[in-house]
């Protein structure tokens, strides 16, 4: 095999489960994380610093949002910032969490919805940028993502989680008002990427708790496959060569079979906490490449960097063997996770990592 793959080169290797010249691999920092990584390092781009293969572009955001607060009528507090669905965030005083606030939590019916003053991404000046941003970074031979996003995080974060689900069973027409407006942004922002010439979309929902499902596979067929589907079908039909990322944490074995079926090329983060990366491997590992598998719940924060090494070689030895494989932590790294495991991590892809 070459030795010295350029980094588009590696991960797309790895990722139509080739063998290539070393496992990539990528992680971030949490801000306190990163505090420390500048301390630690003098460095600022993790990316750049412990050679991270993928590069992202994405839409502009808006110039001016809406002014959202008038969907919250008993105020909002100080500090609050807003995305693009109006799903409120406040900030908190533990590290960089938020709390959520909800923009739809008061409606109840199609015609609400359809006075809400939902995002447009289709403006030129939104997306004209992708092609030359593209071009640009596999100049320089990146492995470069496009950042789509969600569909059932953005929806229920808008009337919250709770509420949504009892649209989904009770009042259809406004749970499938809100799905459908979503898909119709992720799916044009499928085709800018496709158009682009990226090489991988970025996309997915937390579907999956620690043990089970957050709502029954049937019901997940129902309300999220199709519109996934369209999404994927949309890139692909502009670039067929496209690779689609789809993340969720937790438990998702019942729908992996589906994800495949729709098109979804790569599971991320594959948490060894709530299913086995290697049983994994054996029962879709040919046609399913895997992003991830470092446990962020219990090795990164809690092992020692004795126990992040071993991690590192047994998920080469038994996900990554013969390609199909992009190592990483199963999330953004937390403040609880030592300095001494990040050192080992990056140590322990650069020991295990090689393909003889």
């Amino acid at each position: 095999m070459p030795r010295d793959m350029s980094p588009r080169e590696r991960v797309l290797t790895a990722i139509r489960r080739e063998k290539p010249d070393r496992v990539p691999k990528e992680w971030s920092f949490t801000p306190t994380l990163q505090e420390e990584f500048v301390r630690q390092t003098g460095a600022t781009n993790a990316a750049e610093y412990f050679g991270f293969e993928r590069r992202t572009v994405s839409f502009r955001g808006p110039e001016k949002l809406p002014d959202f607060t008038r969907f919250y009528p008993d105020g909002v507090p100080e500090g609050c910032s807003f995305s693009e669905y109006g799903t409120g965030r406040a900030p908190s005083d533990f590290f960089h969490f938020t709390s959520r606030l909800y923009p739809l939590a008061k409606t109840e019916t199609v015609a609400e919805l359809e006075e809400f003053p939902w995002p447009d991404y289709t403006p030129g000046w939104r997306h004209a940028h992708l092609e030359q941003a593209v071009a640009d970074l596999h100049s320089d031979e990146w492995f470069v993502a496009g950042s789509i996003g969600h569909i059932w995080e953005n929806a229920w974060q808008m009337p919250r989680m709770e509420k949504l689900m009892e649209k989904m069973l009770l009042d259809p027409p406004y749970a499938g008002y809100i799905f459908d407006r979503i898909t119709e942004d992720r799916a044009f922002m499928a085709t800018r990427y496709g158009q682009a010439g990226c090489d991988m979309i970025h996309c997915g929902d937390d579907i999956g708790m620690q043990d089970r499902m957050m709502m029954s596979p049937k019901m997940w067929r129902e309300w999220l496959k199709p519109r996934w589907r369209r999404v994927i079908k949309a890139a692909k039909d502009e670039n067929p060569e496209i690779l689609a990322w789809y993340h969720s944490d937790g438990d998702v074995r019942p729908v992996i079979e589906d994800l495949i079926e729709i098109g979804f090329d790569i599971l991320n983060p594959v948490q060894p906490e709530c299913m086995d990366p290697a049983a994994l491997k054996r029962q879709y590992g040919d046609r399913l490449s895997f992003w991830g598998c470092i446990g962020t719940q219990t090795t990164m924060p809690f092992g020692s960097p004795a126990d992040v090494k071993a991690a590192v070689k047994w998920t080469v030895e038994n996900v990554g063997c013969d390609g199909g494989l992009l190592i990483a932590p199963t999330h953004v790294l937390e403040p609880d996770v030592p300095w001494e495991n990040v050192v080992a991590l990056s140590e322990a892809v650069e020991e295990y990592g090689v393909y003889h």
